[in-house]
């Protein structure tokens, strides 16, 4: 059996109720509800400008969720108001999974992160599709536009702490695996894939091919 194949565990009763799980983690520092926004102030648009990677989550209208990775360089996200950004679908698999979500279900969070920033900063908001071709010239990156732009109207914004990120040492390149720890994405993606004639060496090449082109 594997080194990573899961152990078995026995579950309590699992909470559920609000006062329950109030009652067990205690009440909270007004601060960190006061310090909720609904527009992108100098503060954010500072961070915007500087973040060069986002998770945007969404859910379909019978509330099935997805987390989808952004990244381009820093400030690819276009600030077009305070209470308005957008981000550029750049060249992907073609699912649009987010995409299809936002178009049955608008609400959207978003997580921005800049490299050894331990802090990120939170989004949460509704989101529109566009394809106006000055809002998508205006996101071109090397002679390229995206096809679709997601829009989102602000509602919440806020800088979330770093515990999170110190704890994992995401920034540390010291607690970094070797490369050769690194699972391999062709063999995942072969044996995900489950077709008898896709070869890990067959993937290797998609890949190879897919990342040499990333607009």
């Amino acid at each position: 059996m594997s080194s990573h194949a899961p152990k078995s565990i026995t579950f309590d009763e699992p909470l559920t109720s609000a006062a329950a799980l109030r009652a067990l983690l205690g009440e909270v520092y007004a601060g960190n509800y006061n310090k909720e926004k609904s527009r992108l102030d100098e503060d954010c648009r500072r961070v915007l400008a500087l973040s060069r990677m986002l998770f945007i989550s969404s859910a379909n209208s019978e509330g099935q969720c997805d987390v989808s990775p952004k990244g381009d360089a820093p400030g690819f996200v276009r600030i077009v108001s305070e209470t308005r950004l957008a981000i550029p679908d750049r060249l992907g698999n073609r699912r649009a999974d987010t995409m299809l979500n936002i178009l049955e279900n608008p609400q959207v969070g978003l997580l921005f992160l800049i490299p050894g920033m331990p802090e990120t900063l939170r989004v949460n908001g509704a989101a529109t599709l566009y394809t106006d071709a000055s809002l998508l010239d205006s996101l071109a990156m090397h002679g390229k536009r995206p096809q679709v732009a997601i829009v989102v109207e602000t509602r919440e914004v806020y800088l979330h702490c770093g515990r999170s990120l110190l704890r994992s040492g995401l920034w540390n390149a010291e607690t970094w695996p070797q490369c050769e720890a690194f699972p391999s994405a062709a063999q995942i993606f072969a044996d995900h894939m489950a077709q008898p004639d896709l070869t890990c060496d067959d993937m290797e090449t998609v890949l190879d091919e897919a990342y040499h082109d990333l607009y």
